[in-house]
């Protein structure tokens, strides 16, 4: 019986199972489809998720990927600066969503579970058991990171409470039967305007549209060739034409969290939590980090190491985030709309964002870099992961009874770096304190 089970085999999934087998865990992902995905979604990797990557050795498989380093990020098409970030990838890196899946499932132990779609979930005070694919899988713990419509969520009845879209927008993965010259020829940031446009491997081209008839057709409305040839002609000028449409989506600007992130013994991450406008890569990029803090905490409570309310910080710690990036996203539909008060808007918006102050502070949300939490001085963006999910202990001595759950390195400045990166004690008193507040009591 494997310790956890994991709904849904996107990159929070399988973050979360990678984090999980690294402290030493067994895992099952279940994935309703019977193979990898091959349509792009998200396309950029924030400058935070770009340091857990690269810590974790993961970074290497999605570099050759990789089509383009973008040294900025934007809010509604606005750039935001990201070249003085203080990170060593002060950039966001433009990669298929595929592409960074993939380089984390190949490194598990166990092999994703397809054509296990979830129908029944039941929990009681030792585990919970999951019907998946007309089979009952047990385990000690599930996290559900199976999407905005996640199945399991709406099979505990968990409400999602939030706004409705108000605005309608249309992505699509599709082929060029001609272009312009110079139009999608490399990568750039959306500009504000419908008809985004960049280049994808394999001769695809990846399309936002999202003009007044978008704004008509309903939400169930199949998207068509012609559709997104109106809307590109309009963008692009009459010499481009869509060739073959390989996969499109009508999604909106709604903006929905769960109050709580843990329900008894099933734990909710990625889209699962929390959804919004997909705008600048957010939803992935929020995945990821939701993942690399709930993986070990979840660890020390299965191995009984945790101190008492640690997992519970997993919410704590999250959802403020989470709720932050909400706020961001909606304000960023507003200045979206087609509409000329709008524009309005967005010109004095865009006009505060040239003041550096500004721009610094808004580029520290969009990357990540800026997230912190209570008890921690930031992230230490010079200590790599343990290979083993153990905390790092840099430039001091680890007391006895914590070598099972620390690894001592030799350094400078002394930190004690919690196992997602994020220093809970840096030199002088209280080393101790810090062991026993996030590490539990020594053995």
């Amino acid at each position: 019986m494997p310790d956890v089970l994991v709904a849904g085999a996107g990159p929070t999934g399988l973050l979360t199972a990678f984090e999980l087998e690294r402290a030493g865990l067994d895992v099952l992902v279940l994935e309703r489809d019977s193979r990898p995905t091959t349509q792009s979604k998200a396309l950029g990797l924030q400058p935070r998720s770009v340091e857990v990557l690269a810590d974790r050795g993961l970074l290497a498989a999605i570099e050759p990927h990789v089509q383009a380093k973008l040294p900025a990020g934007h809010f509604s098409g606005v750039p935001i600066d990201y070249t003085d970030l203080p990170t060593c990838f002060p950039y966001q890196l433009g990669v298929e969503q595929a592409h960074v899946a993939a380089a984390i499932e190949a490194r598990l132990r166990t092999p994703v579970l397809r054509d296990a779609a979830v129908t029944a979930v039941a929990q009681d005070a030792d585990g919970v058991t999951v019907t998946a694919g007309g089979r009952e899988h047990r385990a000690g713990w599930l996290v559900a990171a199976d999407g905005g419509h996640s199945t399991v969520r709406t099979l505990l009845g968990v409400e999602f409470p939030g706004s409705a879209a108000r605005i309608s927008l249309v992505v699509a993965d599709l082929t060029l039967s001609a272009k312009p010259a110079g139009v999608a020829d490399a990568w750039s940031l959306p500009a504000g305007a419908s008809g985004y446009l960049v280049p994808l491997s394999g001769g695809r081209h990846r399309t936002i549209v999202f003009g007044e008839e978008q704004q008509r057709l309903g939400r169930d409305e199949p998207v068509t060739a012609d559709e997104l040839q109106r809307a590109l002609t309009a963008a692009h000028g009459p010499d481009i034409e869509v060739g073959e449409v390989l996969w499109a989506s009508r999604f909106g600007d709604a903006a929905r969290q769960l109050e709580r992130y843990r329900h008894g013994r099933v734990l909710f991450a990625g889209d699962a939590a929390h959804v919004h406008l997909p705008v600048g890569g957010q939803g992935l990029n929020l995945g990821l980090q939701d993942a690399v803090n709930l993986g070990w905490k979840l660890a020390a409570t299965i191995r009984g190491t945790a101190p008492e309310g640690l997992l519970d910080s997993y919410h704590d710690e999250r959802h403020p985030v989470a709720a932050r990036v909400l706020v961001s996203t909606r304000a960023q539909a507003v200045l979206g709309v087609p509409d000329p008060d709008a524009a309005a808007v967005r010109e004095i918006v865009t006009g505060l964002l040239a003041v550096p102050e500004a721009r610094r502070a808004v580029a520290s949300e969009l990357s990540g870099i800026g997230v912190a939490y209570p008890g921690t001085t930031g992230r230490a963006t010079d200590v790599p992961a343990s290979a083993d999910g153990r905390a790092v202990l840099v430039g001091a001595t680890v007391p006895a009874g914590w070598a099972g759950r620390v690894e001592g390195r030799e350094g400078a400045a002394p930190r004690l770096v919690r196992p997602d990166g994020y220093v809970a004690w840096d030199g002088g008193p209280g080393l101790d304190e810090a062991l026993r507040r996030w590490l539990g009591a020594p053995a």
